[in-house]
């Protein structure tokens, strides 16, 4: 998939894995972060990002409730315990706001949450399976198994 799924001029990851550098000017595409033309958006913003050296569960413990819209976990959940996933969706389900997402990959397939997050939890949440193999489809990396997209429902 990394080496024929993606044109090797749109496909920054295949440079690292390949080349294990990205591509210079002109060879090929940067991370959007990366390119000149975005330097300036980026350096006016800087004082919008707040860096967090934190456990997830701990920090989200420390929100109000529904005060989230977005969350991103690439693969962590992956390796953890079927407690440490109990105990970081039971935060993520009280601090996310009606109509909040939660993308991640994971290593296999199929979302590793069913059958592993109390349902009273997952209840609370819609599985967006289409948009799910869509993001899966183009997901350049090509070191996951899956991508997954769930939204929160309204009570």
């Amino acid at each position: 998939k990394l080496a024929c799924d993606f044109p090797l001029k749109n496909n920054y990851f295949a440079w690292q894995a390949f080349a294990r550098r990205y591509p210079q000017p002109g060879e090929a595409a940067l991370p959007a972060y990366l390119e000149q033309r975005n330097y300036r958006t980026i350096r006016a913003n800087t004082e919008r990002v707040a860096i967090h050296h934190a456990n997830l569960i701990k920090f989200l413990a420390g929100k109000d409730a529904a005060s989230v819209d977005r969350f991103v976990l690439l693969d962590a959940q992956d390796w953890m315990t079927d407690d440490l996933l109990n105990d970081l969706w039971t935060e993520i389900t009280r601090t996310a706001s009606v109509g909040a997402r939660v993308i991640f990959r994971t290593a296999a397939e199929p979302s590793l949450l069913p059958g592993r997050v109390s349902s009273s939890l997952l209840d609370q949440w819609r599985y967006e399976a289409e948009a799910s193999r869509e993001f899966s489809a183009r997901d350049r990396s090509a070191i996951y198994g899956g991508f997954h997209l769930y939204v929160k429902r309204a009570a």
